[in-house]
């Protein structure tokens, strides 16, 4: 049988890593994929090397790619966000006929696919933009898949993404999203959550190696440990595991690793979205911003050279900081997620979405870089009061933050007291207080806005929505500003 008589499934575009194990996921499950690469010698290379032997049909031309696909025709993009994404878009919809699918697996911005949704509905073509996290491996053996767009589109791709998607309880990680941009929304959200905690893994590295003075093979039992309780997850798994690997004289590996992080953009993406929505993502926000930092290397050398510590020296019991560190972590994990979730319904409220919150939860339970056993008390918080403001009203987590309070501080407290930098332990510290504070004093920043700017302000004896203004200084006006946004 020729390539031509052959009818595909589902094709994919992109054969790097990502886009050829997806692929070999869904030929695992039983589908026939069509495959394309923009450099044709990958095409080929693939069919011969890891795709020998399967149903996989390899193309050197996007013509005969649409014409192997059955209708109608679902194609998949695995390439790099941006205006690559939008060069295939061209160059495919001339080959597709009105009711086909274009996907987008890649990393773009929910933005983005708020627009091509709409303009390729308007030809006809249904348009899904689907976030896709796992990693090399996650794609290979079963992703979390977060798809939105047009939800027309759906029932068509739905049995495919289910079946390639991570399974966790017999249930896959992978449901609608929304419509437009929801899906890569979401997957913006997930990998914000994903800087926080790896920052707050680092954290607690730092305290116990600079701070309390551990070894590397010290620390290392410390995350085993931890991983086997409430913080037991993917990201705390494969931080012990690399604390295991070592050099052949028998050092660390990590320790010769140069400490700058890089990043590619979803993070701030997720950082700038909270502050158009005026959520206050601290602890995302100060993760981002450590990896800026970390980025600074020769200007962090010089500082240390000439920038006092001033700082003490650990005397305490070892295992009890150990112990609060733990809480630390705990605690500023369960404020990193409560933050996501409420950019996740202050977005939904602005962009016209309905977000499933437990079913999100319920996604990124396995296949994704934050799955953990932590996220099934999140779908269960959604399940017991689908409405829920905020995760932290829920009573298990109030119960878990009160629990691990005394230590969350007692941790940031002796951090700041050893000169050990954490930015996001404290943030979230720093949230949390505000959030269970009635009173904040933005009153006094209201009333220097009016002092200087006429800017209002409202009474705690007046109704909200009425707005005054007093003449500080006896030289000013009656003339008031406009009102002020809260």
């Amino acid at each position: 049988m020729t390539v031509m008589e052959k009818k595909a499934d589902i094709g994919l575009v992109g054969l790097a890593v990502m886009g050829q194990n997806l692929v070999l996921n869904m030929n695992d499950k039983g589908f026939t994929v069509a495959v394309y690469n923009r450099t044709t010698s990958k095409v080929d290379e693939f069919i011969n090397g890891p795709a020998k032997d399967t149903n996989i049909i390899g193309c050197h031309d996007l013509k005969s790619f649409v014409e192997t696909l059955k209708a109608p025709r679902r194609v998949m993009l695995m390439v790099k966000a941006g205006p690559v994404v939008d060069q295939f878009i061209e160059q495919l919809v001339p080959y597709l006929d009105k009711g086909d699918i274009i996907i987008d697996g890649g990393n773009s911005l929910f933005n983005d696919s708020d627009r091509r949704t709409h303009e390729l509905h308007k030809k006809g073509i249904l348009f899904i933009g689907s976030g896709v996290s796992g990693g090399e491996e996650g794609a290979r053996f079963g992703p979390s898949l977060m798809p939105g767009g047009n939800n027309a589109a759906w029932p068509a791709i739905k049995p495919i993404f289910q079946s390639i998607a991570a399974q966790v309880d017999g249930e896959p990680c992978c449901d609608w999203v929304g419509n437009d941009g929801a899906g890569h929304y979401v997957k913006m959200v997930h990998n914000g959550i994903e800087y926080g905690d790896m920052q707050l893994i680092c954290e607690a590295y730092q305290m116990m190696r600079e701070g309390l003075g551990m070894s590397g093979d010290e620390i290392q039992q410390v995350f085993a440990e931890w991983n086997t309780g409430v913080l037991d997850s993917y990201l705390i798994e494969i931080t012990r595991d690399i604390l295991t690997v070592k050099e052949p004289d028998g050092s660390l590996l990590i320790d010769h690793i140069l400490d700058t992080a890089g990043q590619k953009g979803t993070g701030k993406w997720t950082g700038m979205n909270a502050l158009d929505l005026g959520i206050p993502l601290t602890l995302i926000g100060e993760a981002v911003f450590a990896r800026c930092l970390s980025a600074q290397k020769e200007e962090r050398v010089a500082a240390s050279e000439k920038l006092p510590a001033l700082a003490a020296k650990f005397e305490g019991d070892t295992q009890e900081m150990v112990d609060a560190i733990r809480d630390a972590l705990y605690a500023s994990k369960i404020i990193s997620y409560a933050q996501g979730y409420m950019l996740m319904r202050e977005a939904a409220a602005t962009y016209g979405w309905e977000l499933n919150y437990g079913g999100i939860a319920l996604m990124w339970r396995g296949g994704c870089i934050i799955r953990s056993r932590f996220l099934s008390n999140i779908r269960d918080a959604f399940d017991r009061d689908p409405s829920l403001q905020n995760l932290l009203m829920d009573d298990f987590f109030i119960n878990a933050i009160t629990e691990a309070l005394p230590g969350w501080r007692k941790a940031v407290g002796t951090a700041i007291s050893l000169g050990v930098p954490v930015p996001s332990f404290s943030s979230a510290l720093s949230f949390y207080d505000g959030y269970r504070s009635a009173r904040l004093p933005a009153n006094l920043l209201q009333a220097q806005r009016d002092y200087f700017g006429a800017h209002t302000y409202e009474r705690l004896d007046k109704p909200r929505g009425e707005f005054f203004h007093t003449n500080w200084t006896g030289r000013g006006g009656d003339v008031s500003a406009s009102t002020y946004d809260v």
